[in-house]
């Protein structure tokens, strides 16, 4: 059985790592990097320099998985065909779609022209140049930085960013730059409860940032962001960077006339996680439209895009031995956020569907705790 699997993500890999070799089994893993990056980790790689990336190759050791290192251009699915930038066409019995998602600019005015986006190492590094050279000598331009989404990323970039910036302050005897968090709902960090939450903001508001939630962005330009209030006020806000990290949607890339998407263009698949209409085809990561047991569309979480992906070599597995498929049930373990330093908050799943509230260093260790698992998981 032929397989193909795009993209080396956290379901991709997964998916990959997760493979046995078999005589009747022919997979090869497409990946435009040579490199798995840890993106849940890019804001560390923004503001320090942390490297978050692993070499593929070593890591398919064992698994009886080739590897070629291409981007792909689309994907025909009523064809089964593959095509890859530089003209060639693959072709499959089995394909595995983890090619992961695009930022959503929602068609804000200038935000794709003036923001950079936070979802590849070339990104990290031009936040960590940019903080760079507006700590060197002679600079004039305007200093400071404009984070739109409160989510996940954007407080964890901007608590890092933070922290970054009193080192170099003191170091170069420079003031911090001003950091501005702009959401346009009313709270930032909705997967966390209001407890968590609170104490988020307060580390927030010990750095010095400038959360304003409720806040719109209504345009962009290359002097800074105009946001719009609640009440319909609107102002400038003048800034040297802005980075968005406000949504995203998945790769449209994928074609077929049975396909069914949903929100975000998220393709929409079966128990198995097979694209509805097409059982050759499982889909995996950012790109997946699953529910959990509640009917609730599962997040676009790397814990999640794992568990897909192991489900899926799994199950790839079963189809060459002739078993029977495994259905997937998501399940949430928790959720951790980082706050710069040895600062988190967070929670675990306790037996019983309990949770287990955390704040400050001990959420800071079960935060790293994940990333080991996951590290582990794909040697």
């Amino acid at each position: 059985m032929k397989t193909l699997i795009l993209g080396a993500g956290y379901a991709g890999l997964a998916t990959a790592t997760k493979m046995k070799p078999s005589p009747d089994l022919e997979v090869l893993l497409v990946e435009r990097n040579p490199y798995h990056t840890f993106e849940t980790r890019l804001h560390e790689a923004a503001a320090h320099n942390t490297r978050v990336t692993l070499p593929i190759v070593p890591l398919l050791r064992g698994t009886g998985v080739n590897f070629e290192q291409a981007s792909v251009e689309g994907v025909n699915v009523d064809a089964r065909e593959v095509t890859l930038k530089d003209g060639r066409v693959l072709t499959y019995d089995t394909l595995v779609v983890g090619l992961g998602s695009v930022t959503n600019f929602y068609r804000i005015p200038g935000l794709s022209d003036h923001a950079t986006e936070l979802k590849d190492v070339a990104d990290a590094d031009e936040i960590f140049n940019y903080v760079n050279r507006i700590y060197s000598a002679g600079y004039t331009g305007n200093r400071d930085i404009v984070v739109g989404g409160a989510g996940l990323t954007g407080v964890e970039l901007v608590t890092e960013l933070a922290q970054r910036a009193q080192v170099l302050s003191r170091t170069r005897g420079l003031p911090p730059f001003n950091i501005y968090l702009v959401e346009a709902g009313p709270k930032i960090l909705p997967v966390l409860d209001d407890a968590l939450r609170a104490r988020a903001e307060r580390t927030l508001h010990d750095y010095g940032i400038h959360v304003l939630t409720g806040h719109r962005l209504m345009e962009a330009s290359a002097e800074g962001v105009t946001v719009q209030t609640a009440d319909g006020q609107q102002k400038q806000i003048t800034a040297g960077k802005i980075i968005w990290t406000g949504g995203i949607q998945a790769r449209d890339i994928v074609k077929g006339e049975k396909l069914e998407k949903g929100p975000g263009g998220r393709i929409a698949v079966d128990d198995y996680l097979r694209a509805k209409g097409y059982p050759d085809v499982f889909v995996v990561g950012d790109m997946a439209l699953a529910h959990d047991q509640g009917g609730k569309p599962v997040p676009t979480t790397a814990q999640h895009a794992g568990q897909q992906g192991r489900l899926t070599g799994k199950n790839i597995r079963h189809m060459v031995r002739g078993r029977e498929l495994e259905k997937y049930e998501p399940n949430t373990m928790g959720e951790f956020v980082s706050l710069g330093g040895l600062m988190a908050v967070g929670w675990m799943k306790l037996p019983w569907n309990q949770k287990l509230a955390m704040t400050g260093g001990m959420a800071h260790v079960m935060k790293k705790a994940s990333e080991w698992k996951w590290r582990s998981s794909i040697d």
